[in-house]
């Protein structure tokens, strides 16, 4: 498969709390939460982007959790790598140990680009109207409060009214997973609006569960988790409102899950 440009931002983050790692990405690239972040419970995340190498994803994951240090990864993937420097990857560990490379010959088109760690989390991005947008991401991480998911979602908010990816919007994904807990795995495709539209049904491309093999009951249980988050479920990160109430200033209007 051809290497292609995902330019984008995202987050690799891990909870030590509830043993939960995720990550979340937003970008003008269609599709991208099918080919920018990977997850596995009990390991880590891992994205791959600027000139990704979806390839790359499992690959990172089986060397982490062989035990490699993050930094270690990263070398392996990139050693014999013709395009090392257009790639732009950020991996995490359950220690929260982090590792990411900038594509330091990117094209003029993908400046900005540039990368920010924290306690437990990192945030990465290029082709942004500037620096400001992976610092507001890492400022609604940290400071954000509510669940993981709810973090890595303010996360992606917080870079999207930063400006985001200068080029606009298009598509955005979510992936959390934990041995404790249901996977979540949420994508957002061709939507000029695709962070928001996470909240709306039409644009909901994939929610997996773990309790449910069966189409209808994924259906259901899709239904069942969208119409509590959306109309039932008071957010901390929204100071304790619905988000119909924040992000569609309605109250009392049932949002379709």
């Amino acid at each position: 498969m051809k290497d292609q440009l995902a330019n984008t931002f995202s987050i690799v983050a891990v909870d030590p709390i509830t043993d939960a790692c995720g990550a979340a990405v937003a970008s003008k690239f269609p599709a991208v939460g099918k080919m920018v972040p990977y997850v596995r419970a009990g390991v880590g995340a891992f994205c791959t982007q600027h000139q990704h190498n979806p390839a790359w994803g499992e690959e990172a994951l089986d060397l982490l959790d062989c035990g490699r240090l993050p930094e270690e990864v990263l070398a392996h993937l990139l050693r014999d790598d013709p395009n090392s420097g257009k790639r732009q990857l950020a991996i995490i560990d359950m220690l929260g140990r982090t590792a990411t490379r900038n594509p330091v010959d990117a094209d003029p088109s993908g400046a900005w680009w540039g990368s920010i760690s924290g306690k437990f989390y990192a945030c990465q991005g290029n082709t942004l109207v500037g620096p400001n947008v992976i610092i507001a991401m890492a400022n609604a991480y940290e400071f954000r409060k509510g669940s993981f998911a709810d973090r890595l979602m303010a996360a992606l908010v917080a870079g999207d009214q930063a400006g985001g990816d200068h080029r606009g919007r298009l598509a955005a994904g979510l992936r959390v997973t934990s041995s404790k807990s249901e996977d979540i795995a949420l994508d957002v495709d061709e939507s000029d609006d695709e962070i928001y539209q996470y909240f709306s049904r039409p644009f909901l491309t994939s929610v997996r569960s773990k309790t449910s093999d069966t189409k209808l009951g994924y259906l259901a249980n899709r239904q069942k988790f969208f119409e509590r988050y959306n109309n039932r479920r008071e957010h901390q990160s929204l100071d304790y409102n619905y988000p119909r109430e924040v992000y569609f200033n309605q109250v009392g209007l049932p949002i379709a899950a």
